[in-house]
């Protein structure tokens, strides 16, 4: 039995789960998120917690069923607290500008700056010039927002400039050997 899948999600007040065919919608004080549920995996509610159950031990199963009650469990998350993630901006004249809660400018060493439209459910807030963090509460979403304003310009080795995770700790490398 999956160590993950077998224990159960605590559903905090205000939360409401439906599954309807093959289907998982979560409603809480932030949102509402809705998601497939895979195979012959089965959800079922009792009291205050959410039991995500197997029907039997084949291979396929028994990798979705802790994936399938991760996936659940991150949905309660998200629609009551939230997540967010922090990128911070490493360089000489590199900066954000914030163009509304939807959209914000880089200016990251290109001839051009660049700008970065939030997509559904993703809001930007840049409290500092070099700092922004990315806000929603779909832990996947939030998570490829990031990682696709990092590709951007991606931290570079020898001085370190570039978007970065906060707390990210960049390998350096040692630059030309001096004769």
């Amino acid at each position: 039995m999956s160590r993950v899948g077998k224990s159960p999600i605590a559903l905090p007040s205000g939360v409401e789960v439906h599954v309807t065919d093959g289907r998982v919608t979560v409603k809480g004080p932030q949102g509402t998120l809705e998601r497939e549920i895979p195979g012959d995996i089965t959800l079922r509610q009792e009291d205050s917690t959410l039991l995500v159950e197997r029907p039997d031990d084949e291979r396929r199963n028994r990798a979705l069923h802790g994936l399938t009650r991760s996936l659940v469990a991150n949905m309660v998350t998200g629609v009551t607290a939230g997540y967010s993630k922090d990128l911070e901006i490493v360089g000489v004249g590199y900066r954000c500008t914030p163009k509304g809660p939807e959209q914000i400018e880089l200016a990251l060493g290109f001839s051009h700056p660049v700008i970065v439209n939030a997509p559904e459910g993703i809001s930007f807030e840049v409290p500092v010039p070099t700092r922004i963090t990315v806000k929603g509460i779909d832990k996947e979403k939030v998570g490829q927002v990031a990682a696709d304003i990092r590709k951007i310009r991606k931290p570079e080795p020898y001085k370190g400039k570039g978007v970065r995770y906060a707390g990210e700790v960049v390998q350096r490398k040692a630059g030309k050997a001096a004769k």
